[in-house]
């Protein structure tokens, strides 16, 4: 199964996001990007890609730990950008991006001692996906508008483990479909 470790925002934290990208999607041009669903936003801390079904038990235990051993903190959804010349566009955080960072790098290790290829590492760089597209598109207007946004603070106290269902409808504009398969609790190991 596709998997990767994440943050989810609350539905009142999804619910303001919704609002602004309501906002965006009003822009000229808004059209030319597949705009992401609430289902799908997240914080992406490890991406494992495909993990065969016996990883899975010794990844969740290492994921386990790593939640346990990591305090809550708190974080707002703020800010934005974009990667791939206009090809995604994205939310940023704000808070206690330390603890994120290390949750993010805790989430990498536990699928490396788990024994999943993870490349090489890079500095953890929060963002969550609104919109994307297969070409560049002039997104400077979104960023602009992102980055006078700032969601309410919410508390971060778990870990989620996340299944990524690709579309195979070949339906155009379908999204990914994401299911939870697993949950810690941030702290719990005192």
């Amino acid at each position: 199964m596709r998997l990767f470790a994440a943050v989810l925002p609350p539905p009142e934290v999804a619910d303001e996001l919704a609002a602004e990208v309501d906002r965006l999607k009003r822009l000229p041009g808004a059209e030319a990007l597949r705009w992401t669903g609430r289902p799908g936003w997240h914080y992406t801390l490890a991406f494992y890609g495909e993990v065969e079904d016996d990883v899975v038990p010794a990844l969740s235990e290492r994921l386990a730990r790593a939640a346990h051993r990591t305090p809550p903190f708190a974080l707002t959804v703020a800010g934005g950008g974009q990667f791939g010349h206009g090809r995604a566009l994205w939310a940023g955080a704000d808070g206690d991006l330390d603890t994120l960072r290390l949750l993010a790098d805790r989430a990498e290790a536990a699928a490396r001692k788990a024994g999943l290829p993870m490349g090489e590492h890079r500095r953890y760089k929060a963002h969550l996906t609104v919109a994307r597209s297969r070409d560049a598109v002039a997104v400077r207007p979104y960023v602009a508008l992102l980055a006078e946004f700032t969601s309410r603070s919410w508390r971060v106290g778990e870990l989620a483990l996340v299944r990524s269902n690709l579309p195979t409808s070949g339906v155009p504009g379908e999204q990914p479909r994401y299911e939870v398969v697993a949950r810690w609790e941030l702290g719990a190991g005192g």
